[in-house]
C-alpha cells in the first residue's frame, strides 16, 4: 500500500508540475480580466479644468448593471484546425479574437467573459449599428471555408445559441453572419452554412415558401438596406445576401432572388 501511495504521489507531482497548454495565455487573460475590473471600480470624474465647477462630493447612481450584446456575429475561422485558432486566438500580434471557438466534433472553447468586447467583426455595419464588437457576441466555426460543417458542430452551435438568445434577449433577427456585416472584406461563414437550420430554431429570420408577387416599384437597394446590409457597393451586399439566403455568391438578382428579397423586406420592416 505505502509502495502505490508512493506511486500515487509521484504521479500527482509530475502532473502538477507539467507544462499545462496556454498557460502564458491564461496568465495574461486573468492579468487584462483583473486590470479591466479595478477600471470599473474607480469612481466616475468629471473634467479638472478650471472652467468646470467641481461638486463638492461623489454622488455614485444605484441603478445601473452590465452592458448586454445585442447580436450574435457567426464565422467559420478560415483555418486548417481548431488549435490553430487557439494559437491564433491566444497571440497578442494577431490582434483577433472571439467568445467562442466551435470544433469540428462540437467542441466549445468560451475564450472570453460574454461581457467583454471581443476583436471579430472589424470595420462593419449592421443597420445603424458601426460598432458591431462593442454590441455583439463573436463565435468561430473552425471550417477552411471551402467545406461543409459538421452536424456535431452544427448541434453544439444551436445549442449555445438557445442559452445567448434566452440569457440575453437577443432578438431573433439579430443571429447573423461576418459577410452581412462586412460584404466587401468577408464571406464567412462560408455559402454551405444551414442558416435555414438555425432559423427553423429562432436563430435568424428566412424567407417563407409561399411568397407575395413581387410590386413593379420594389426596389432592391433600398430593401437590402432596410434588412440592415450596407449597400455602398451594391454589388458586394447583393453577393452577401445570396450568400447567407440562396446558398449562392454570384453578383445579380433574378427573379428568384428578389421574390425572397421582397418577402424579407417584409419580415424586416
Amino acid at each position: 500500500m505505502k509502495q502505490l501511495a508512493a506511486l500515487i504521489g509521484i504521479i500527482l507531482f509530475i502532473y502538477a508540475c507539467s507544462p499545462k497548454p496556454y498557460a502564458e495565455a491564461n496568465k495574461s487573460y486573468k492579468q487584462q480580466a483583473k486590470f479591466f475590473s479595478k477600471t470599473l471600480l474607480q469612481k466616475p470624474t468629471t473634467d479638472t479644468t478650471d472652467s468646470i465647477k467641481q461638486p463638492a462630493y461623489f454622488v455614485g447612481t444605484t441603478n445601473f448593471n452590465l452592458r448586454k450584446p445585442s447580436y450574435v456575429i457567426i464565422h467559420h475561422t478560415a483555418q486548417n484546425s481548431c488549435n490553430q485558432t487557439l494559437k491564433t486566438f491566444t497571440t497578442v500580434a494577431s490582434k483577433v479574437s472571439a467568445h467562442y471557438v466551435i470544433c469540428k466534433d462540437g467542441t466549445i472553447h468560451h475564450m472570453l467573459n460574454d461581457y467583454m468586447r471581443a476583436w471579430h467583426a472589424g470595420i462593419s455595419r449592421w443597420g445603424n449599428q458601426l460598432d458591431i464588437n462593442s454590441a455583439s457576441i463573436g463565435i468561430e466555426l473552425d471550417n477552411n471555408g471551402f467545406e461543409p460543417f459538421d452536424s456535431l458542430q452544427i448541434n453544439s452551435l444551436i445549442s449555445l445559441l438557445g442559452r445567448l438568445k434566452k440569457e440575453y434577449g437577443i432578438p431573433t433577427a439579430n443571429f447573423i453572419g461576418h459577410g452581412d456585416i462586412a460584404p466587401t472584406r468577408k464571406n464567412d461563414p462560408n455559402w454551405r452554412f444551414p442558416w435555414k437550420t438555425l432559423a427553423d430554431k429562432g436563430f435568424g429570420l428566412w424567407y417563407d415558401d409561399v411568397r407575395d408577387t413581387v410590386p413593379e416599384n420594389f426596389n432592391d437597394i433600398v430593401a437590402l438596406r432596410i434588412i440592415g446590409y450596407d449597400v455602398k457597393d451594391t454589388t458586394a451586399a447583393i453577393r452577401s445576401f445570396k450568400r447567407h439566403f440562396m446558398q449562392d455568391s454570384t453578383k445579380y438578382l433574378n427573379d428568384a432572388d428578389r421574390s425572397v428579397l421582397n418577402n424579407l423586406y417584409k419580415k424586416y420592416f
